[in-house]
């Protein structure tokens, strides 16, 4: 314990001196920006109307990633350019997959007008956009970043993805408040969650993190507000509609329906006050 001010200080100097590798939350979090902006004109603050402005600004966040990757290479699989040489290979499939996410979206939601609205509003586009990103990240074993980026979106929008999480094509969350996603999860194609949904692990035992922790959820699965499913080898089959406040820690087969079914009771008679007049 530190308890002498000049041993605190220069402790404190000491961690500052040592984390010279940490990237400012700032710079990082400008270059998300900055790439999404780019991707999606629904986001940009600044028209872009020439093919050689979109390569000038390619080049200019493929330069902003080696910076913030310089600062990381210690910990990298490999060199900072060779990195960032294969993300940007990849974006276009990131595109497209988020494109595909956006329509999914719009598909999925009667309030919806189009997908230019749900690329600049909607939160859970949002949260997607992110997830892909750090996602992809997490691939080429980028320490660090990836879950940066998974809390800004969880930060701006409520919804907790962790960046290790599998997910398919054309991935809806409407509302999105409260979601959580857990690492090991594996989403598959045309799923839909609703806002407050946890797929996470049964045991948060420290001894399971090298195993999978989280859930399946096959392709074409609805699962309603409020839902929690737990557990690595609990799988929700293709086709299943989940229903919400369900809590499921076992597998479910293909075309399931699970509901929570609760007792509401409805009285017109008037009831002692001691049991309707409460704080919290």
């Amino acid at each position: 314990m530190l308890s002498d001010k000049k041993a605190f200080i220069e402790h404190l100097a000491n961690s500052h001196r040592n984390s010279a590798h940490v990237v400012p939350r700032s710079v990082s979090c400008a270059f998300l920006d900055g790439l999404l902006q780019l991707l999606f004109p629904p986001l940009s603050e600044q028209s872009i109307s020439a093919s050689k402005e979109v390569e000038h600004r390619l080049k200019v966040l493929e330069s902003d990633l080696v910076l913030i990757l310089i600062k990381l290479q210690e910990r990298l699989p490999e060199a900072p350019a060779t990195i960032v040489s294969a993300f940007f290979d990849a974006l276009p499939t990131v595109y497209n997959d988020l494109v595909e996410d956006a329509r999914a979206i719009e598909a999925g939601d009667p309030a919806a007008v189009n997908t230019d609205e749900v690329i600049r509003t909607y939160p859970g586009f949002y949260a997607v956009a992110v997830y892909r990103i750090a996602h992809l990240l997490n691939r080429l074993q980028v320490p660090l970043l990836p879950r940066v980026y998974a809390e800004h979106a969880h930060t701006k929008t409520g919804i907790d993805i962790h960046p290790g999480a599998s997910i398919g094509a054309a991935f809806c969350i409407d509302h999105g408040t409260g979601v959580v996603i857990g690492e090991t999860a594996v989403i598959g194609d045309n799923v839909k969650l609703y806002q407050g949904v946890t797929l996470g692990a049964a045991s948060v035992d420290k001894a399971m993190a090298n195993t999978k922790r989280h859930p399946t959820i096959e392709d074409n699965v609805i699962v309603y507000a409020g839902a929690t499913i737990l557990g690595g080898n609990t799988i929700v089959g293709r086709h299943s509609i989940i229903g919400g406040n369900v809590w499921l820690t076992e597998s479910v087969p293909a075309f399931s329906r699970v509901y929570h079914r609760s007792q509401i009771k409805v009285s017109q008679k008037p009831d002692p006050s001691y049991l309707i007049n409460f704080s919290i």
